[in-house]
């Protein structure tokens, strides 16, 4: 079965229904059974912003994915990841924990922030 980490900006723009071509990727993803999973970086900024209206809509799209846990091998990947590219791209710790879990889970990051993903062995959809 093939997987997909979703990042926060993906699946906030999915719950926005805004953007056409990220909704019918995440249609053709949902019928094609690919596995879509996000880390728990991604559930703490998209619940961050939710207003009580759109909790339900939110928890929907949650319970179509599974997590990824964040373990002490992904915070050392990460912290790896901080000390190489946080002076030269700016990257921060929700970004760093979200491609170490890509990484070391060996699935590719659905992004639309390529500039946040300077990781070489990072795969990106």
């Amino acid at each position: 079965m093939k997987a997909v980490l979703v990042d926060s900006d993906v699946l906030i723009e999915v719950l926005r229904q805004a953007d056409a071509g990220i909704a019918a990727k995440w249609e053709a993803m949902l019928e094609n059974e690919t596995l879509l999973m996000y880390s728990p970086v991604t559930a703490a900024e998209v619940w961050h912003g939710v207003r009580d209206r759109e909790q339900t809509r939110v928890a929907a799209a949650f319970s179509v994915m599974a997590c990824v846990p964040i373990d002490h091998e992904i915070g050392q990947k990460a912290g790896q990841y901080l000390r190489s590219y946080h002076a030269s791209h700016n990257i921060g710790l929700g970004d760093a924990l979200i491609a170490a879990s890509a990484v070391l889970h060996e699935i590719p990051l659905w992004t639309r922030n390529r500039k946040h993903y300077p990781m070489k062995e990072l795969k990106l959809c």
